[in-house]
């Protein structure tokens, strides 16, 4: 586990810009005979009927394609529609017979949806495939095995798109390796590809309505997800509207 000291004062003051508050089995033909074995009724142990998919269901050759060979762990993030603001997340895993899925957990995107072209302050959230390497958040690490930077600058205010307040919606965050440099706080200010391309794409702490381009969730999901996610398994977020993801 590794504690960052935090950059307070120019990045708490940025956080409103960057951030989103601111195999079958075949079967035997015909009868067996006294000179030959049965023909087997069960699944060999090596195959079998119950196997994990190979793939994760619901993305295409173009997004899969985006996964690292190395990746583990994939957060999944699907949204309703292209201009909605609503989606769902799903932590895969892979095993040694393929992908485990986990619990379906409810979330929120950006106000308008998704954007193939993300830019600052369109109110859509960039789809791909993007690695997860830091965390953070106004809270105390919760026990994760991600680089966690705890402070001050994940101080959210002010209120969102319906009115909802915006406290406490940054206590846990998960930077979403975006335009960002990873390996870094999730409050770094560093875009590769130019401040155009907007930044401080997370997942955090829902607060009740659509975001600025993140994902969120309910707290004691992102707690959990902040516990279960392993460096050396190599996470990645997925995410983006169903149809986009299943090209």
């Amino acid at each position: 586990m590794i504690t960052r000291g935090t950059h307070v004062t120019l990045l708490a003051a940025s956080l409103l810009l960057t951030g989103c508050g601111g195999g079958a089995v075949a079967g035997t033909q015909g009868a067996p005979t006294p000179s030959r074995e049965p023909a087997r009724t069960t699944p060999s142990p090596e195959i079998s009927a119950e196997a994990a998919p190979r793939r994760i269901p619901g993305l295409g050759p173009k997004t899969w394609a985006r996964i690292p060979a190395d990746t583990r762990q994939a957060v999944v993030v699907t949204g309703r529609g292209r201009d909605s603001p609503l989606s769902t997340v799903v932590l895969h895993e892979r095993t040694a017979t393929g992908w485990r899925a986990g619990a379906s957990r409810p979330a929120h995107n950006a106000l308008k949806g998704w954007s193939d072209h993300h830019m600052a302050g369109d109110l859509r959230s960039p789809i791909g495939v993007y690695t997860l390497t830091d965390a953070g958040g106004l809270l105390k690490d919760p026990g994760t095995e991600l680089p966690y930077d705890h402070g001050a600058g994940f101080t959210a205010r002010g209120t969102g798109f319906e009115g909802e307040p915006l406290a406490g919606s940054f206590d846990y965050v998960i930077a979403i390796d975006y335009n960002r440099r990873s390996g870094t706080s999730p409050l770094d200010w560093t875009r590769p590809l130019g401040a155009g391309r907007g930044g401080g794409i997370w997942l955090h702490v829902d607060h009740g309505g659509p975001t600025h381009g993140c994902v969120s969730i309910a707290e004691k999901h992102m707690k959990e997800l902040l516990r279960t996610l392993d460096p050396d398994l190599h996470p990645v977020v997925v995410m983006g509207d169903a149809g986009s993801l299943n090209r």
